[in-house]
């Protein structure tokens, strides 16, 4: 092995280590006794393993009552459907627009894309006082539908497909054209299997999106049943801000998931990044 290679591997050994360590002693401190964490000097790792922690968030009551009372499970549920109905319904709009943009003429396409594009600069803060407002009028604040619609349209899924979809050669298309097929037939057929590692990307994309997004959840729930996963944690947090074994392990509860998914569905990922960074 050359030394470049040496300290190249070297590097990115160094590199690793620096992002898996903070990962790493979040799961050691959650299953950490109660207030070991807060002992100088700081140990790190638990004089004895304890799953005191993930039990008081998965399994212990706030108070005896009804199931939602359970102080994180319900946002668990609540975050895992609010993210797969943002993905599905998130696909079915973004694939297809996509798709019209790269491969449909039609009047005002590149108008409309030159104003997509520039809406890209504005930050997404700035739009959720109006968005809000326009929501309490609709009766859609404290609703899931109220958190799930901002989000379906996004505009750097369209274009994120749009890219791919450029790279599928307009001779296959118009073929299909020629042969009878209908723009739905060849949209199913043709294009979605050459875009399915880009549309498994974009899921996993959008999944993320919604599971970690705090901000615009914050806003419009008001109901705790209603709350997602990270609203919870930051709920929890302002009662438990001393307790720092319990909010890692809600930090474990929260990233898992994601992280799981993530690496199940790495492969189609690295090549739908790849595979829509070059026009063929």
């Amino acid at each position: 092995m050359s030394p470049r290679a040496i300290v190249a591997n070297a590097a990115a050994l160094v590199l690793t280590a620096l992002t898996v360590a903070p990962l790493a002693y979040m799961v050691v401190v959650s299953f950490m006794p109660r207030g070991e964490s807060s002992t100088l000097p700081t140990p790190l790792w638990p004089s004895r393993w304890s799953w005191e922690n993930y039990y008081e968030l998965l399994f212990r009551r706030q108070i005896e009552g009804a199931w939602w009372d359970y102080r994180i499970v319900p946002a668990l549920l609540n975050s895992l459907g609010i993210a797969a109905i943002s993905t599905i319904l998130g696909l079915l709009l973004t694939v297809p627009a996509g798709y019209a943009y790269a491969k449909l003429r039609f009047r005002g396409r590149e108008r409309l894309l030159q104003w997509l594009i520039a809406s890209l600069v504005v930050p997404g803060q700035v739009a959720m006082l109006p968005l809000f407002l326009i929501f309490k009028e609709l009766g859609l604040v404290n609703s899931y539908a109220g958190v799930i619609l901002p989000g379906l349209a996004g505009i750097f899924a369209i274009l994120f497909v749009r890219q791919a979809t450029l790279a599928i050669p307009d001779e296959m298309i118009d073929a299909a054209r020629i042969d009878g097929a209908g723009e739905a037939r060849i949209f199913v057929s043709i294009v979605l299997p050459l875009l399915t590692p880009i549309v498994v990307t974009l899921a996993l994309f959008m999944f993320l999106g919604s599971w970690n997004d705090f901000l615009w959840p914050l806003i419009v729930l008001a109901d705790q049943h209603l709350y997602t996963l990270p609203v919870a944690v930051a709920a929890i947090a302002r009662e438990h801000a001393a307790d720092g074994e319990l909010m890692m392990a809600a930090a474990v509860v929260t990233t898992m998931p994601v992280l799981l998914l993530f690496l199940a569905l790495q492969r189609y990922y690295l090549t739908g990044l790849l595979g829509g960074s070059v026009k063929g």
